[in-house]
């Protein structure tokens, strides 16, 4: 005997794709809230919905958009009329920026006026007293720009930076990396100095007798004034023999340790022409000779004049 299909009428209808969703599918469907379609039949009832129909509503509509009107024309009016007096103080201000700027560029001309008045004076007074020794105290005190021939210098940190080893420079105050320290810095720079440099800079910023190398965190400083890696270092002097006596040094020795054990890059070749830049400030400093009777007592206190 045969079985029968089941009844395909009496299975459950197929589930609505969006039945998990009855909450958002309630939002769409009841986008407005029954209260506001309530009230909104309540006044077609009552007559109350649409244009006003009484005289005193239609007055108070006409009063309203009246004021509105007058508003937008009154500040309408006040904008145009105000407009000229804008452009006016704007050109005046334009004016005035352009007349601080001119008496800026005047005063920049008068002191560049007054300092080579004082440079000629300075080098008159030393040709009267010391022989013409300007050029030389210019050269030394980092007061004037420079160029000839010299040497430069690249030191850069090493590719990996983070990776600890030992070497010359252990210690415990700081972590041994492959990054150039301040005191590397100061080692460069001295035997730089005591190759036969006659000037010496670091990335643009020129090095006096008065100059500091210090350190900051990881940033290396010199005269407060942030490096940023690669140290181009760049010194006047006889480039082949400098940078011969350099290499041969303590300090360039010191130099390809680095190289050697932290991986830091360095290179240094001879130029034919290298310009290095008058030192942005310099501190001017005076000795007085002393006086009759001055030195007995500066010998018996230890202190002398500066």
């Amino acid at each position: 005997m045969s079985q029968q299909s089941p009844d395909r009428s009496t299975s459950s209808p197929p589930r609505r794709p969006d039945a998990s969703m009855s909450l958002l599918t309630n939002v769409m469907d009841h986008s407005l809230d029954d209260g506001y379609a309530e009230a909104t039949a309540r006044r077609k009832a009552d007559g109350s919905a649409g244009m006003p129909r009484t005289l005193r509503a239609k007055l108070g509509l006409a009063a309203g958009l009246v004021l509105a009107a007058l508003v937008v024309t009154v500040g309408a009016a006040q904008a145009r009329i105000e407009a000229p007096v804008i452009a006016k103080e704007r050109e005046e201000l334009i004016n005035r920026v352009e007349a601080e700027t001119s008496a800026a560029d005047s005063l920049e001309r008068n002191v560049e006026k007054l300092r080579t008045e004082v440079g000629e004076r300075q080098r008159k007074a030393l040709q009267k007293h010391g022989g013409d020794q300007g050029g030389l105290v210019a050269l030394l005190s980092g007061a004037t720009v420079v160029q000839g021939r010299g040497v430069k210098l690249v030191v850069d940190d090493a590719k990996d930076s983070d990776e600890d080893g030992g070497g010359p420079r252990e210690s415990s105050s700081f972590s041994d990396t492959g990054r150039l320290r301040d005191r590397d810095m100061q080692r460069v720079v001295n035997g730089l100095w005591s190759s036969g440099a006659e000037a010496v800079a670091i990335n643009g910023q020129r090095l006096t007798s008065l100059s500091a190398i210090r350190a900051a965190g990881d940033a290396i400083l010199v005269d407060n004034r942030p490096l940023v890696p690669p140290y181009t270092v760049l010194a006047v002097g006889d480039g082949q023999r400098l940078s011969t006596a350099f290499q041969d040094s303590a300090d360039g020795r010191y130099l390809h340790v680095l190289q050697e054990s932290y991986g830091i890059r360095t290179s240094i070749s001879a130029q034919e022409q290298v310009r290095l830049p008058a030192a942005p400030s310099l501190i001017v400093r005076t000795a007085e000779p002393l006086v009759a009777g001055a030195g007995q007592a500066a010998a018996n206190t230890g202190k002398g004049t500066s």
